[in-house]
């Protein structure tokens, strides 16, 4: 048994009460309180995560750009200084290496942050690709990421720093903002269908930051929250997971994310033309929302059935905290994908009836 890795935060956890868990290969919080109490904390106020175990790699160079064109999905040409990007990075068969944000701080200097369980594949898959003058370098052990989330998010942060959060849109970010004295990046892209922050600082900050934050955050009910209302609360907003959503085995069209996925872009890149075919004439499967119709929740690598044929599998399930039913999203073969359609899951011994619904099932309410 090799050992879990920790993030900054471990020897803080205890002090918040943290139940961890074995989370591929990291020992981290699965809560603090309750997951329940900390998913309605980040829809209805703010609730604090520590995300330091995602990857973070630095992409420099003058030949940067063109690399990351070969490499992502979407159109890094459209980004500008300061903004942020979804994508994904494919296999030549359109599978996915991993789903990821691409940070552009400048020309010729980009930051992706990876997965965590991806850290050192994508690291050997982006070094194994390198031409021209383009320097890969994994920092990830040198950052520390925190996550604010919710309604309440700019209002708690901003007792931290001078800098103006309102001026930091969605999916941008600024560098060098000082929180308490200590600078970091501060992005707004989310992982919750909430509003919310993600710091990214130097590793040693982490700690002094999560104290601080909370202290700000206490008196209008700030919880810290762990990857159990995390995994809700991206489930609500159809957030995809890798490892669930996406895999080697699923590409993006598959697992809905098509919009990161420029076919159109001059560039070749990684599984082109597995998934422009996709795109144009439809994928085989698709992720879908199903709710259930008997009483049973549907939990991940459950089989989904139409009649006596097994027609895919449950990718992720579980009783929305929000909308306080059994839902799932389960990758099923094209022809069984269309909204109302009648399925059944196993559920352990029994074939439950459920419906495929629309999603995401949470949306944010607007201002």
């Amino acid at each position: 048994m090799s050992e879990l890795k920790r993030t900054p935060l471990f020897e803080t956890y205890a002090k918040y009460g943290a139940k961890t868990i074995d989370f591929g290969g990291w020992d981290l919080p699965v809560q603090f309180s309750s997951i329940k109490d900390e998913h309605e904390a980040v829809r209805t106020k703010a609730g604090l995560f520590d995300v330091s175990h995602m990857g973070e790699i630095e992409v420099k160079g003058t030949d940067s750009l063109t690399y990351l064109q070969k490499m992502m999905t979407n159109d890094v040409a459209t980004l500008k200084d300061g903004g942020a990007q979804y994508t994904a990075m494919c296999y030549e068969d359109g599978g996915t290496v991993d789903d990821l944000l691409v940070y552009k701080k400048a020309d010729n200097d980009y930051l992706l942050v990876v997965n965590a369980s991806n850290i050192e594949k994508d690291f050997d898959w982006l070094q194994s690709h390198v031409f021209g003058d383009v320097t890969v370098n994994n920092i990830s052990d040198q950052v520390g990421q925190l996550a604010l989330q919710g309604p309440l998010a700019e209002e708690v942060l901003q007792k931290l720093t001078t800098t103006d959060l309102s001026e930091i849109k969605f999916f941008k970010f600024k560098e060098e903002v000082e929180l308490n004295g200590k600078k970091a990046l501060v992005s707004r892209t989310g992982y919750t269908g909430e509003d919310g922050f993600e710091i990214y600082c130097k590793s040693e900050d982490t700690p002094a930051l999560w104290d601080e934050i909370l202290a700000a955050g206490k008196e209008d009910g700030v919880l810290p929250c762990g990857l159990g209302a995390r995994d809700t609360l991206r489930f609500e907003a159809n957030l995809a997971l890798y490892g669930q959503e996406l895999s080697k085995d699923i590409t993006p069209i598959e697992a809905g994310i098509g919009f990161a996925v420029k076919t159109n872009k001059e560039a070749d890149f990684f599984g082109k033309e597995v998934l422009k075919k996709q795109k144009e004439e439809g994928a085989p499967r698709k992720i879908v929302g199903i709710e259930m119709i008997d009483k049973g929740i549907p939990r991940h690598g459950y089989e989904v059935f139409v009649g006596e044929e097994q027609v895919g599998e449950v990718t992720t399930g579980t009783q929305s905290p929000t909308l306080k039913k059994n839902v799932g999203l389960a990758l099923v073969t094209a022809e069984n994908a269309e909204l109302g359609k009648e399925v059944e899951v196993q559920v352990r011994k029994k074939r439950l009836k459920a419906v495929v619904v629309a999603t995401p099932f949470y949306k944010r309410p607007k201002k």
